[in-house]
């Protein structure tokens, strides 16, 4: 079972904000596309997103980059899967990629009624596998938090 997928493609015109660089809206749509296509591979079944938290945009992609999406199941619950989301890009001209945007998004397996169904478990094998699940309950605890503040405004 692959527990990772990775996207590459260029940044095209028609991705490009008022500021001349890659909206950040198209970097979103990539975001949820590479995670989907990893939490359907894992699971093997129809994905909903419950949460998208933490995105963090560290420096602007530019129009013409080699961009590259790399999506990986950190952490599943019985049903859902915390997807780790990398963006990196890179001039055409340059081999290394730089890290532009970080998130972390949930999914959750559902059959044809949309009712949840449970997901293979993730084991972590490697030390960075353990310590990204260890990142992934960590978030888990904040959610919570922010969640019961947020509350009296629901």
């Amino acid at each position: 079972m692959q527990n990772k997928t990775v996207f590459q493609f260029i940044s095209e015109p028609s991705d490009v904000n008022y500021g001349g660089n890659v909206h950040g809206g198209s970097v979103m749509k990539w975001i949820d596309q590479a995670g989907y296509a990893c939490a359907t591979s894992w699971s093997s079944s129809y994905c909903v997103t419950v949460y998208v938290g933490g995105i963090r945009f560290y420096s602007p992609i530019k129009i013409g980059h080699i961009v590259k999406v790399e999506a990986e199941v950190i952490y599943t619950g019985s049903s859902s899967m915390h997807i780790a989301i990398n963006v990196f890009s890179r001039n055409i001209k340059r081999q290394e990629f730089d890290k532009k945007t970080h998130c972390i998004i949930v999914f959750v397996a559902v059959d044809d009624e949309g009712n949840k169904i449970k997901v293979p478990q993730f084991v972590p094998e490697t030390d960075a596998e353990k310590h990204m699940q260890e990142y992934a309950m960590k978030l888990m605890d904040l959610r919570k938090n922010i969640e019961d503040e947020m509350k009296p405004f629901l």
